[in-house]
Protein backbone atom coordinates (compact mmCIF):
# COMPACT_ATOMS: atom_id res chain seq x y z
CA UNK A 1 0.00 0.00 0.00
CA UNK A 2 2.80 2.55 0.87
CA UNK A 3 5.27 3.33 -1.45
CA UNK A 4 9.13 3.34 0.51
CA UNK A 5 11.44 3.11 -2.20
CA UNK A 6 14.92 4.96 -1.09
CA UNK A 7 14.35 7.39 -4.06
CA UNK A 8 11.29 9.16 -2.05
CA UNK A 9 13.19 8.49 1.67
CA UNK A 10 16.92 8.28 0.75
CA UNK A 11 17.59 8.35 4.58
CA UNK A 12 17.19 4.77 4.47
CA UNK A 13 20.28 4.13 2.80
CA UNK A 14 22.42 5.93 5.06
CA UNK A 15 20.50 4.99 8.36
CA UNK A 16 17.54 3.53 10.20
CA UNK A 17 15.74 7.26 11.33
CA UNK A 18 13.77 6.25 14.29
CA UNK A 19 13.53 9.78 15.81
CA UNK A 20 10.77 11.17 13.57
CA UNK A 21 9.63 13.25 17.27
CA UNK A 22 12.82 15.65 16.81
CA UNK A 23 13.98 16.81 13.23
CA UNK A 24 13.25 14.49 10.27
CA UNK A 25 14.73 13.81 7.13
CA UNK A 26 13.28 16.23 4.39
CA UNK A 27 11.15 14.32 2.43
CA UNK A 28 12.52 14.18 -1.16
CA UNK A 29 9.75 15.40 -3.49
CA UNK A 30 9.91 18.35 -0.85
CA UNK A 31 13.25 19.10 -1.34
CA UNK A 32 12.45 18.90 -5.22
CA UNK A 33 10.14 21.19 -4.70
CA UNK A 34 11.91 23.57 -3.27
CA UNK A 35 14.63 23.60 -5.27
CA UNK A 36 12.71 23.88 -7.94
CA UNK A 37 10.89 27.14 -6.97
CA UNK A 38 14.83 28.40 -5.78
CA UNK A 39 16.18 27.98 -9.48
CA UNK A 40 13.29 29.97 -10.78
CA UNK A 41 13.94 32.91 -8.78
CA UNK A 42 17.60 32.66 -9.79
CA UNK A 43 16.31 32.69 -13.51
CA UNK A 44 14.03 35.17 -13.35
CA UNK A 45 13.42 37.05 -10.13
CA UNK A 46 10.01 38.55 -9.72
CA UNK A 47 9.18 37.85 -12.58
CA UNK A 48 9.15 33.97 -11.57
CA UNK A 49 6.55 34.52 -8.91
CA UNK A 50 3.52 34.46 -11.01
CA UNK A 51 4.31 30.47 -11.75
CA UNK A 52 3.99 29.52 -8.44
CA UNK A 53 0.65 31.79 -8.12
CA UNK A 54 -1.31 28.63 -7.11
CA UNK A 55 1.51 27.60 -4.32
CA UNK A 56 -0.99 29.12 -1.14
CA UNK A 57 -4.27 27.76 -2.53
CA UNK A 58 -2.91 24.32 -3.24
CA UNK A 59 -1.05 24.71 0.36
CA UNK A 60 -4.52 25.45 1.88
CA UNK A 61 -6.20 22.63 0.39
CA UNK A 62 -3.75 20.13 1.49
CA UNK A 63 -3.68 20.74 5.22
CA UNK A 64 -7.33 21.33 5.43
CA UNK A 65 -7.84 17.96 3.36
CA UNK A 66 -5.67 16.65 6.18
CA UNK A 67 -7.35 17.65 9.06
CA UNK A 68 -11.08 17.40 7.69
CA UNK A 69 -11.37 21.47 7.46
CA UNK A 70 -12.33 24.28 4.99
CA UNK A 71 -9.33 26.10 3.55
CA UNK A 72 -10.51 29.50 5.00
CA UNK A 73 -9.07 27.93 8.31
CA UNK A 74 -5.41 27.21 7.33
CA UNK A 75 -2.20 29.31 7.20
CA UNK A 76 0.97 29.45 6.80
CA UNK A 77 3.44 30.23 9.68
CA UNK A 78 6.89 29.28 10.55
CA UNK A 79 6.75 27.67 13.82
CA UNK A 80 3.94 26.44 16.70
CA UNK A 81 5.74 29.61 18.55
CA UNK A 82 4.77 31.89 16.25
CA UNK A 83 1.48 30.74 16.03
CA UNK A 84 0.59 29.98 19.63
CA UNK A 85 2.49 33.57 20.44
CA UNK A 86 -0.60 35.24 18.20
CA UNK A 87 -3.14 33.48 19.98
CA UNK A 88 -1.83 33.90 23.09
CA UNK A 89 -0.98 37.31 22.89
CA UNK A 90 -4.47 38.53 21.34
CA UNK A 91 -7.02 36.47 23.15
CA UNK A 92 -9.02 38.87 25.49
CA UNK A 93 -7.75 38.10 28.54
CA UNK A 94 -9.40 39.92 31.56
CA UNK A 95 -7.39 40.09 34.95
CA UNK A 96 -8.00 36.87 37.01
CA UNK A 97 -9.15 34.81 34.08
CA UNK A 98 -6.91 31.42 33.90
CA UNK A 99 -5.60 29.10 31.23
CA UNK A 100 -4.40 25.64 32.51
CA UNK A 101 -1.76 23.71 30.78
CA UNK A 102 0.71 21.18 32.08
CA UNK A 103 3.53 21.23 34.01
CA UNK A 104 5.84 19.09 31.21
CA UNK A 105 4.71 20.95 27.92
CA UNK A 106 6.94 21.89 25.48
CA UNK A 107 7.94 25.50 26.06
CA UNK A 108 6.73 26.38 23.14
CA UNK A 109 3.22 25.37 24.40
CA UNK A 110 4.31 27.11 28.35
CA UNK A 111 6.03 30.44 27.17
CA UNK A 112 3.42 32.30 24.92
CA UNK A 113 0.79 31.08 28.03
CA UNK A 114 3.19 32.14 30.69
CA UNK A 115 3.81 35.79 29.57
CA UNK A 116 -0.26 36.30 29.76
CA UNK A 117 0.71 36.56 33.42
CA UNK A 118 1.37 40.62 32.43
CA UNK A 119 -1.81 40.78 31.91
CA UNK A 120 -3.21 39.08 35.46
CA UNK A 121 -3.85 36.08 33.90
CA UNK A 122 -3.09 32.73 35.79
CA UNK A 123 -1.51 30.24 34.64
CA UNK A 124 -2.84 26.78 35.89
CA UNK A 125 -0.89 23.54 35.02
CA UNK A 126 -1.87 19.78 35.68
CA UNK A 127 -0.13 17.76 37.66
CA UNK A 128 1.71 15.18 36.31
CA UNK A 129 0.89 11.17 37.02
CA UNK A 130 1.39 7.29 36.18
CA UNK A 131 -0.13 6.59 33.03
CA UNK A 132 0.98 3.38 31.57
CA UNK A 133 0.12 0.83 33.85
CA UNK A 134 3.05 -1.15 35.64
CA UNK A 135 5.90 1.15 34.66
CA UNK A 136 8.16 2.82 37.36
CA UNK A 137 8.73 6.57 36.12
CA UNK A 138 11.04 7.19 39.14
CA UNK A 139 10.42 10.70 38.62
CA UNK A 140 10.25 11.28 35.06
CA UNK A 141 7.34 12.76 32.63
CA UNK A 142 4.26 10.86 32.25
CA UNK A 143 0.90 12.26 31.26
CA UNK A 144 -2.24 14.22 33.40
CA UNK A 145 -5.59 12.87 34.20
CA UNK A 146 -9.22 14.35 32.88
CA UNK A 147 -9.82 14.02 36.67
CA UNK A 148 -6.94 16.46 37.38
CA UNK A 149 -8.02 19.18 34.72
CA UNK A 150 -11.77 18.69 36.12
CA UNK A 151 -11.00 19.30 39.05
CA UNK A 152 -8.85 22.60 38.53
CA UNK A 153 -11.90 24.14 36.10
CA UNK A 154 -13.24 27.54 37.20
CA UNK A 155 -15.52 29.57 36.14
CA UNK A 156 -12.74 31.67 35.29
CA UNK A 157 -11.02 29.33 32.74
CA UNK A 158 -10.74 30.53 29.55
CA UNK A 159 -8.02 28.36 27.93
CA UNK A 160 -7.02 25.18 27.76
CA UNK A 161 -3.70 24.91 26.11
CA UNK A 162 -2.05 21.20 25.61
CA UNK A 163 -0.37 19.33 23.53
CA UNK A 164 -1.88 16.30 21.56
CA UNK A 165 1.07 13.92 22.45
CA UNK A 166 3.74 15.15 24.76
CA UNK A 167 6.83 15.19 23.21
CA UNK A 168 8.55 13.44 26.76
CA UNK A 169 6.53 10.29 27.40
CA UNK A 170 4.93 10.05 24.22
CA UNK A 171 1.35 10.07 25.96
CA UNK A 172 -1.46 11.32 23.77
CA UNK A 173 -4.67 13.11 24.60
CA UNK A 174 -7.73 11.38 24.10
CA UNK A 175 -8.53 14.76 22.02
CA UNK A 176 -12.50 13.69 21.32
CA UNK A 177 -12.88 13.35 24.86
CA UNK A 178 -11.02 17.10 25.91
CA UNK A 179 -12.89 18.39 23.09
CA UNK A 180 -16.43 17.43 24.60
CA UNK A 181 -15.18 18.91 27.94
CA UNK A 182 -14.03 22.18 26.91
CA UNK A 183 -16.91 22.75 24.75
CA UNK A 184 -19.37 22.03 27.19
CA UNK A 185 -17.82 24.58 29.24
CA UNK A 186 -17.20 27.35 26.66
CA UNK A 187 -13.56 27.11 26.90
CA UNK A 188 -11.68 27.52 23.96
CA UNK A 189 -9.21 24.08 23.75
CA UNK A 190 -5.81 25.16 21.73
CA UNK A 191 -3.51 22.21 21.09
CA UNK A 192 0.17 21.90 20.13
CA UNK A 193 -0.02 18.85 17.43
CA UNK A 194 3.74 19.21 16.73
CA UNK A 195 3.96 15.80 17.51
CA UNK A 196 1.14 14.13 16.16
CA UNK A 197 -0.17 16.03 12.83
CA UNK A 198 1.20 13.75 10.33
CA UNK A 199 0.89 10.60 12.57
CA UNK A 200 -2.79 10.34 14.47
CA UNK A 201 -5.74 11.75 12.79
CA UNK A 202 -7.04 15.12 14.26
CA UNK A 203 -10.09 16.31 13.25
CA UNK A 204 -10.96 19.84 15.24
CA UNK A 205 -14.02 20.80 13.46
CA UNK A 206 -15.85 17.55 14.73
CA UNK A 207 -13.66 17.67 18.00
CA UNK A 208 -14.59 21.01 19.21
CA UNK A 209 -10.79 22.39 18.84
CA UNK A 210 -10.53 26.14 18.72
CA UNK A 211 -6.76 26.49 16.99
CA UNK A 212 -4.46 23.44 16.24
CA UNK A 213 -0.61 24.66 15.63
CA UNK A 214 2.25 22.17 14.17
CA UNK A 215 5.54 22.58 13.20
CA UNK A 216 6.40 20.80 9.78
CA UNK A 217 9.48 19.24 10.21
CA UNK A 218 9.00 16.30 12.65
CA UNK A 219 5.92 13.75 11.54
CA UNK A 220 4.80 15.86 8.53
CA UNK A 221 9.17 15.63 7.06
CA UNK A 222 8.92 19.38 5.98
CA UNK A 223 12.32 22.01 6.19
CA UNK A 224 12.72 23.58 9.31
CA UNK A 225 10.67 27.04 9.27
CA UNK A 226 7.33 25.52 7.91
CA UNK A 227 4.13 24.92 9.99
CA UNK A 228 0.74 25.05 9.72
CA UNK A 229 -2.40 26.36 11.78
CA UNK A 230 -5.86 25.84 12.20
CA UNK A 231 -8.28 28.29 13.74
CA UNK A 232 -11.30 28.34 13.75
CA UNK A 233 -14.21 31.68 12.93
CA UNK A 234 -15.26 32.06 16.27
CA UNK A 235 -11.63 31.95 17.44
CA UNK A 236 -10.31 34.81 14.87
CA UNK A 237 -13.38 36.73 15.43
CA UNK A 238 -12.26 36.97 19.59
CA UNK A 239 -8.82 37.73 18.55
CA UNK A 240 -6.94 41.50 19.33
CA UNK A 241 -4.41 41.56 16.36
CA UNK A 242 -0.38 41.13 17.60
CA UNK A 243 1.15 40.85 14.04
CA UNK A 244 0.11 43.46 11.21
CA UNK A 245 1.95 43.74 7.80
CA UNK A 246 0.85 43.89 3.95
CA UNK A 247 0.22 39.90 3.87
CA UNK A 248 -2.77 39.99 5.69
CA UNK A 249 -4.48 42.94 4.02
CA UNK A 250 -7.38 42.46 1.53
CA UNK A 251 -5.55 45.44 -0.85
CA UNK A 252 -2.84 42.97 -1.38
CA UNK A 253 0.06 44.54 -3.45
CA UNK A 254 -1.51 48.52 -3.70
CA UNK A 255 1.21 49.29 -1.07
CA UNK A 256 -0.29 53.06 -0.69
CA UNK A 257 -3.43 52.10 0.21
CA UNK A 258 -3.36 52.08 4.03
CA UNK A 259 -6.74 51.30 5.21
CA UNK A 260 -7.23 49.09 7.77
CA UNK A 261 -8.62 46.16 5.81
CA UNK A 262 -7.58 43.09 6.84
CA UNK A 263 -8.83 39.16 5.96
CA UNK A 264 -10.98 37.60 8.20
CA UNK A 265 -9.75 34.04 7.56
CA UNK A 266 -6.66 32.26 8.02
CA UNK A 267 -4.91 34.85 5.88
CA UNK A 268 -5.33 36.96 8.78
CA UNK A 269 -1.68 35.38 10.44
CA UNK A 270 0.22 35.52 7.29
CA UNK A 271 0.93 38.89 7.92
CA UNK A 272 4.42 39.80 5.94
CA UNK A 273 6.50 37.65 3.70
CA UNK A 274 6.71 33.87 3.76
CA UNK A 275 9.24 31.56 2.33
CA UNK A 276 7.78 30.41 -0.83
CA UNK A 277 10.58 28.00 -0.77
CA UNK A 278 9.11 26.24 2.28
CA UNK A 279 5.88 26.66 0.96
CA UNK A 280 6.43 25.11 -2.51
CA UNK A 281 7.68 21.91 -0.15
CA UNK A 282 6.14 21.79 2.54
CA UNK A 283 2.80 21.52 0.25
CA UNK A 284 4.35 18.65 -2.06
CA UNK A 285 4.03 16.64 1.32
CA UNK A 286 0.59 16.93 1.85
CA UNK A 287 -0.30 16.43 -1.84
CA UNK A 288 2.27 13.55 -2.45
CA UNK A 289 1.95 11.70 1.25
CA UNK A 290 -1.01 12.66 3.52
CA UNK A 291 -3.82 14.06 0.82
CA UNK A 292 -2.64 10.05 -0.70
CA UNK A 293 -2.63 7.82 2.16
CA UNK A 294 -5.48 7.91 4.55
CA UNK A 295 -3.96 9.14 8.11
CA UNK A 296 -5.49 6.17 9.54
CA UNK A 297 -3.76 4.11 7.67
CA UNK A 298 -0.28 5.55 8.56
CA UNK A 299 -1.27 5.55 12.29
CA UNK A 300 -1.57 1.59 11.58
CA UNK A 301 1.24 1.51 10.05
CA UNK A 302 3.63 3.04 12.62
CA UNK A 303 2.24 1.51 15.39
CA UNK A 304 2.37 -1.66 13.45
CA UNK A 305 6.40 -0.76 13.10
CA UNK A 306 6.35 -0.08 16.54
CA UNK A 307 5.25 -3.59 17.46
CA UNK A 308 7.87 -5.43 15.69
CA UNK A 309 10.58 -3.33 17.52
CA UNK A 310 8.97 -4.28 21.04
CA UNK A 311 8.26 -7.74 20.02
CA UNK A 312 11.94 -7.94 19.76
CA UNK A 313 12.97 -6.22 22.47
CA UNK A 314 14.77 -7.62 25.12
CA UNK A 315 12.47 -6.40 28.54
CA UNK A 316 15.14 -7.73 30.76
CA UNK A 317 17.58 -4.94 29.11
CA UNK A 318 15.40 -2.37 28.75
CA UNK A 319 11.83 -0.82 30.44
CA UNK A 320 8.36 0.21 27.95
CA UNK A 321 6.31 2.84 28.88
CA UNK A 322 3.20 1.83 26.83
CA UNK A 323 -0.21 3.45 27.07
CA UNK A 324 -3.59 1.68 26.61
CA UNK A 325 -4.66 2.50 22.39
CA UNK A 326 -6.63 5.98 23.31
CA UNK A 327 -2.93 7.38 24.53
CA UNK A 328 -0.89 5.65 21.98
CA UNK A 329 1.45 7.94 19.32
CA UNK A 330 4.17 7.26 17.37
CA UNK A 331 6.64 7.58 20.34
CA UNK A 332 7.46 4.80 22.45
CA UNK A 333 9.35 6.04 25.54
CA UNK A 334 12.21 3.38 26.40
CA UNK A 335 14.54 3.17 29.54
CA UNK A 336 17.53 1.40 29.51
CA UNK A 337 19.10 -0.39 32.44
CA UNK A 338 22.05 0.94 31.21
CA UNK A 339 23.61 4.35 31.21
CA UNK A 340 21.51 6.25 28.48
CA UNK A 341 24.13 8.36 27.03
CA UNK A 342 26.69 5.70 26.45
CA UNK A 343 23.50 3.58 24.22
CA UNK A 344 22.88 6.28 22.64
CA UNK A 345 26.47 7.28 21.44
CA UNK A 346 26.99 3.56 20.51
CA UNK A 347 23.56 3.34 18.79
CA UNK A 348 24.48 6.58 16.42
CA UNK A 349 27.90 4.40 15.05
CA UNK A 350 25.88 2.16 14.21
CA UNK A 351 23.64 4.47 12.26
CA UNK A 352 20.52 4.21 14.69
CA UNK A 353 18.86 7.60 15.11
CA UNK A 354 17.17 8.39 18.13
CA UNK A 355 16.89 11.29 20.69
CA UNK A 356 16.99 11.44 24.47
CA UNK A 357 14.28 13.50 26.37
CA UNK A 358 12.97 14.16 29.71
CA UNK A 359 15.14 10.99 30.53
CA UNK A 360 13.92 8.52 27.87
CA UNK A 361 14.80 6.77 24.89
CA UNK A 362 11.96 7.77 22.39
CA UNK A 363 11.34 5.10 19.57
CA UNK A 364 8.90 7.30 16.66
CA UNK A 365 9.46 5.60 13.36
CA UNK A 366 7.37 6.26 9.97
CA UNK A 367 5.06 4.51 7.87
CA UNK A 368 8.08 4.47 5.31
CA UNK A 369 10.59 2.61 6.90
CA UNK A 370 11.06 -1.65 6.22
CA UNK A 371 10.58 -4.24 8.83
CA UNK A 372 14.33 -5.55 8.18
CA UNK A 373 15.52 -1.78 9.40
CA UNK A 374 13.07 -2.35 12.84
CA UNK A 375 13.75 -5.68 13.26
CA UNK A 376 17.71 -4.85 12.95
CA UNK A 377 17.01 -2.37 15.33
CA UNK A 378 15.78 -3.78 18.22
CA UNK A 379 18.75 -6.80 17.78
CA UNK A 380 21.20 -3.79 18.13
CA UNK A 381 19.34 -2.37 21.00
CA UNK A 382 19.63 -5.56 22.59
CA UNK A 383 23.18 -6.62 21.95
CA UNK A 384 24.37 -2.89 23.13
CA UNK A 385 22.06 -2.84 26.15
CA UNK A 386 23.64 -5.45 27.80
CA UNK A 387 27.21 -3.80 27.89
Amino acid sequence: MFDKRTTLFPSKEKCCFLSHCSISPLYEGAASAAAGFQRSMVEGGITSLTDFADLLPRFRKGYATLLKSSEENISFVHSTAEALCQIANGYPFKPGDQIISYIHEYPSNHYPWLIQERRGVELVLLPDVSKAAGFERSGRPGGWSMADLEQLCTTKTKVVALSHVQFTSGYAADLKALGSFCRERHIDLIVDCAQSLGCLPIYPDAYGISAVAASGWKWLMGPKGAAVLYTRQSLRDKLNLTMAGPGMMRQMHDYLDHSWNPFHDGRLFEYSTIPWDHVAAFTVIAEDLFNRYAIESIREEVFRLQDLFLQKLDRELFEIQYFELKNRSGIISISPKRNTALLLKALSKENIVVTERGGYVRLAPHFYLDDNQLMRAAETFNRLGGH
